[in-house]
């Protein structure tokens, strides 16, 4: 082949270099586990975005949760607190 010569693929290109493998359970599993985690860490801000905006639902959903064992109420603020952020974010998109 000459110096500054074009050499045509004789294949398309791939995407992927390395060989394809199916997912593996410890792939799979680590995978899940990542998923849960990022659910995880919403909830777990949420609820402290909950604390600090609204401590008073906070503390009486936590109130009904001691006395009757019923946590609809604070359910309920989290919830109404990860569709207020949901709405905001797709009103910014």
């Amino acid at each position: 082949m000459r110096p500054g010569s074009v050499k045509v693929a004789d294949e398309p290109a791939r995407l992927y270099t390395g060989p394809v493998r199916n997912m593996t359970s410890a792939r799979f599993s680590l995978s899940l586990l990542g998923v849960v985690g990022v659910l995880a860490a919403v909830l777990a801000a949420a609820s402290l975005w909950l604390v600090v905006t609204d401590p008073v639902k906070v503390a009486t959903g936590v109130q009904a949760a001691t006395a009757d064992g019923n946590v609809s109420p604070l359910v309920k603020a989290l919830a109404d607190v990860l569709y207020d952020a949901l709405q905001g974010i797709i009103k910014y998109l």
